[in-house]
């Protein structure tokens, strides 16, 4: 792949996926690599900041493509969810939120202090990832994203704000994706426990 052949990608939102053993071979140019900022920076951005507030999310979503381009030789094509580069990403930034888990900890029982925040009046999908999102994260919500395990926390928000479905999540966490659907089932059995039957979390069964 050629500079030119980067830059197109960067500027061309329909074009095919770039040859992943380019960009992320252990000779790959970091102009080329940067392909791979550009299309998913903001939503990695935007899925870590629901778990860990605004500013805390940018460095969050920086660092992730630092440990990518440190780690790139190891992502691989073959196997379960190989060659899935978005799967691969958000896998490396849930890791990252691991390390921070006392602040996401401690950020959701904040939120669940503070009182509702209220609703932006967005609809469909973008309602249900606004919910989980910083700015309309509801007090009920918090307190029931900080009840969860860890990793059923995780599957929860991959689908909800990342909107992953089971097999890229599966390839995310490294788990099967049984292991996902039941992880998922188990969390939102919690949600809804805590609103009284309903899940401000679900999505379109479709994706998953």
């Amino acid at each position: 792949m050629t500079a030119l052949d980067a830059h197109r990608l960067r500027h061309d939102p329909v074009s095919s996926d770039p040859d992943v053993t380019t960009l992320l071979g252990s000779r790959a140019d970091p102009d080329l690599f940067a392909v791979l900022f550009d299309r998913y920076f903001a939503e990695l951005r935007h899925y870590a900041a629901s778990r860990l507030g605004g500013e805390r999310g940018d460095d969050l979503a920086a660092e992730t493509f630092l440990v990518a381009f440190r780690t790139r030789e190891r992502f691989r094509t073959d196997g379960p969810g190989g060659g899935n580069v978005r799967a691969w990403l958000y896998g490396i930034a849930t890791n990252l939120i691991h390390r921070q888990r006392r602040d996401e900890q401690r950020r959701y029982r904040a939120l669940a202090r503070a009182g509702a925040v209220a609703d932006r009046g967005t609809s469909g999908d973008d309602a249900t990832v606004a919910r989980v999102t910083a700015g309309a994260l509801q007090p009920a919500l918090a307190r029931a994203l900080a009840a969860l395990p860890a990793r059923d926390r995780d599957v929860l928000l991959l689908t909800a704000v990342a909107q992953l479905d089971y097999a890229e999540v599966s390839a995310a966490l490294g788990v099967p994706p049984g292991t996902v659907g039941s992880r998922l089932t188990r969390a939102r059995r919690a949600v809804r426990a805590a609103f009284g039957g309903d899940d401000p979390t679900r999505i379109d069964e479709g994706k998953a």
